[in-house]
């Protein structure tokens, strides 16, 4: 008689790895081609939709360039304010990885991965503070 029962130590393995993905936050990626073709415009736009749905949606930071339909895509939605960071004599408006982590939204809107922070900050680059999120389990 053979033991089919599976191994203890593989399923708590598994429930580990499932658990842990549970947690995770999500990612969704806006790509376009250059700069200007409306990568933030539609990423406000899905978070608009998603907060209308009853998501919690909170912008952690966005540039609209300026942009007037860009701005008004972040109307009513809750922002979190800009870490102000002196470099060298020059005030400088960071995201705030910390108070993201302390919000907790289910949704964190970020804009500009390829962005170098400010020295001084956690992380060099904003996907690495991305990564943070997601392992924070904010999506």
């Amino acid at each position: 008689m053979s033991d089919t029962r599976p191994d203890p130590a593989a399923l708590l393995s598994l429930a580990n790895r499932e658990a842990a993905s549970a947690r995770r936050g999500r990612l969704k990626v806006f790509f376009g081609m250059a700069p200007g073709v409306g990568k933030t415009y539609a990423m406000l736009a899905s978070a608009q939709r998603l907060a209308g749905q009853g998501h919690d949606v909170v912008i952690g930071i966005v540039e609209t360039h300026g942009r007037t339909e860009t701005e008004q895509q972040v109307l009513g939605l809750d922002v979190l304010p800009r870490k102000r960071v002196e470099y060298h004599g020059t005030k400088l408006d960071e995201f705030d990885l910390d108070a993201a982590i302390a919000r907790r939204p289910e949704l964190l809107v970020i804009d500009e991965l390829a962005h170098t922070n400010a020295p001084g900050g956690r992380h060099e680059k904003r996907w690495q503070d991305v990564r943070a999120c997601l392992d924070a389990g904010i999506s």
